[in-house]
């Protein structure tokens, strides 16, 4: 009998040898709590386009050369830069030009900048009446429609494209 305690005791000891020894592990407290901010929105509202005038650079009874002014106005709190413009124009109800122009301008936070595009209309296949309109220097009714590229000047946001649509009065003068 004592044998056989004896290789149970031997057991035991084994066992235990070959066991892990527990560790207790010690988290320290925060010196400070840090709350993880909301993510921020940001509101970023489309800007506005307005043709100020029509001006004729080179009257012909046929063709005629013509610059548009744009002013686009930036709502925003933030600079943002018109990349590309794709056009039509139209005067009196008649389609008069369409065109694209890349890298058109940067526009301050909360301001308004102004660009000119430059086209030219063929009379033939225009109404009398507006070449008359032209020609007098009398104020046309336009139409400025497209879609415009615009790139934020913020980290992390992405050009987008927006749809413009504008109508109004414009003088024609000659420069």
């Amino acid at each position: 009998m004592r044998k056989l305690l004896f290789i149970i005791l031997i057991v035991f000891i084994l066992i235990s040898c070959k066991s892990k020894p527990e560790v207790i592990e010690v988290v320290p407290e925060p010196i400070e709590e840090i709350e993880i901010e909301e993510e921020i929105v940001i509101v970023i509202k489309e800007p506005i386009f307005e043709v100020v005038s029509i001006i004729i650079l080179q009257a012909d009874i046929v063709v005629t050369e013509f610059e548009a002014v744009l002013r686009v106005e930036n709502p925003n709190e933030f600079a943002m830069e018109l990349s590309s413009i794709s056009y039509e124009l139209y005067g009196n109800g008649a389609y008069w030009a369409n065109g694209i122009s890349r890298d058109i301008m940067r526009i301050q936070a909360l301001s308004t900048s102004e660009t000119r595009f430059r086209f030219s209309m063929n009379f033939i296949d225009m109404s009398r009446r507006l070449l008359d309109d032209v020609i007098a220097m009398r104020r046309v009714n336009y139409r400025f429609k497209g879609q415009a590229q615009v790139r934020p000047d913020l980290p992390n946001i992405s050009a987008f494209l927006v749809d413009f649509d504008c109508s109004g009065l414009s003088d024609v003068s000659r420069r």
